[in-house]
């Protein structure tokens, strides 16, 4: 897996570049599909497998970015919630 920083840096490439960003959409699809895949085994709304692709794809590319504290618990504790809370 691609450190964060990478990946951030990819997708800045990409918005100067369109053959950057035709390569970051392959691979961004690629990913996509293989959430579909894992979350269709026990999700059986298109839908709610859908919105669970985005939040977990979104979750993985911009935590990173993300600076807010979480009272009363650690971004661990909350990423870990975040897991729990995406497979149910």
């Amino acid at each position: 897996m691609r450190s964060p920083l990478l990946d951030l840096a990819i997708r800045d490439w990409a918005r100067r570049d369109e053959a950057v960003a035709e390569r970051l959409r392959r691979v961004d699809n690629r990913r996509m599909d293989y959430l579909r895949s894992l979350f269709a085994t026990f999700c059986p709304d298109p839908d709610d497998v859908e919105v669970r692709c985005m939040l977990t794809f979104s979750v993985r590319i911009g935590a990173y970015v993300v600076g807010a504290d979480h009272p009363g618990r650690s971004r661990t504790d909350v990423m870990k919630l975040t897991g729990e809370w995406l497979l149910r």
